[in-house]
């Protein structure tokens, strides 16, 4: 891709962060869309591993470590491309800290705790003041590539509003710096709830400890299938379209999100089936879209080299990028 070209495409930034087991929903809402729109946009994609710190009690190096490289590996199998995506760790590229404490001293206090995600993650817990804060953290991650677009799942709808209000506010104190970027939400599949309680979002830390919560990329065939013919429904016996639980509505999303049919299709398809034939199909979709992706896997995984490089040469770019956007920041504040 040219310099040309780049530029005449919207830049979009988004990420994952390195706790927990990547799953069917981060697929479906992140990785999937990501992959498919790559000439659409100029894109930095990076893996949140300084999120990872915020709950501190979490965290084993070792096993941060490994999910670092699995999740970099997941990224090139679910299909993104270094040629025309920059892939890297946020934590390679200084200037995510740095804005991200500018950010924190710019960011009322009022609006951090109004965040849902520090409510619910703090619940019955001491939690950390980077738990508190995060959320300047992530606006940074996204203001310093001046994205026009920020593709997340519905959950991030608020940070996404929130890293708007701290560039418009950074912009009113110290005069113009920051793009302000837009979410970019899929229609279908943009929240992915769990199979064993479908009144709650399908969590990539929770599916380590929960049997049935979710589909995880790199889990067994067997385990996928049984979690999905265990999937909660309600006490029918068929698919009715007129009234649709939570549990059965969120198979439907799942297969019209796998299989690229519209609502109505996957209804017409499916209208008065019994709940196991739309189990059996839906996990038979899961499964041949999946099996590839952990085939490409098991063969990037291994290329400790080529993960290497491709980090390396992401963060290089990444931090291009970054700098020449923290340092009018910083000269904007006096810190230059």
């Amino acid at each position: 891709m040219t310099d040309a070209a780049a530029q005449a495409k919207p830049r979009v930034l988004s990420g994952i962060t390195a706790t927990g087991n990547l799953t069917i929903g981060n697929y479906i809402g992140a990785l999937s869309v990501w992959a498919e729109e790559q000439d659409r946009y100029e894109n930095f994609f990076f893996i949140a591993d300084l999120h990872a710190l915020t709950i501190p009690e979490a965290i084993k190096a070792d096993d941060l470590r490994r999910r670092i490289r699995e999740i970099v590996a997941l990224y090139l199998a679910c299909g993104l491309d270094p040629e025309r995506s920059v892939l890297f760790l946020q934590s390679k590229v200084p200037a995510h800290a740095t804005l991200g404490w500018i950010f924190d001293c710019v960011t009322p206090v009022s609006w951090l705790e109004r965040m849902t995600q520090y409510k619910s993650k703090s619940q019955g817990a001491n939690p950390s003041a980077g738990l508190f804060t995060y959320p300047a953290l992530m606006a940074a991650d996204i203001l310093l590539y001046q994205a026009n677009f920020v593709p997340v799942g519905d959950d991030q709808r608020q940070h996404v509003e929130l890293t708007r209000d701290i560039a418009n506010r950074f912009n009113s104190m110290f005069g113009e710096c920051f793009r302000v970027p837009d979410a970019l939400i899929r229609k279908s599949g943009a929240r992915i709830m769990g199979l064993d309680d479908p009144t709650a979002k399908m969590s990539k830390s929770k599916a380590e400890t929960t049997e049935g919560h979710a589909i995880g990329l790199l889990d067994d065939p067997k385990k996928i299938r049984k979690a999905i013919m265990r999937a909660v429904t309600d006490a029918g016996t068929a698919v009715d379209r007129e009234n649709l639980s939570p549990g059965v509505d969120n198979l439907l999303v799942l297969h019209e999100a796998l299989s690229g049919a519209t609502r109505e299709q996957t209804l017409d398809q499916f209208d008065g089936s019994g709940y196991g034939t739309l189990k059996k199909d839906l996990a038979e979709l899961v499964l041949d879209r999946i099996g590839p992706i952990q085939a490409r896997f098991t063969e990037i995984h291994s290329e400790t080299g080529y993960l290497d490089t491709v980090l390396a040469d992401g963060a290089a770019k990444a931090a291009e990028v970054a700098d020449a956007t923290l340092k009018q920041a910083m000269e904007l504040v006096g810190l230059r």
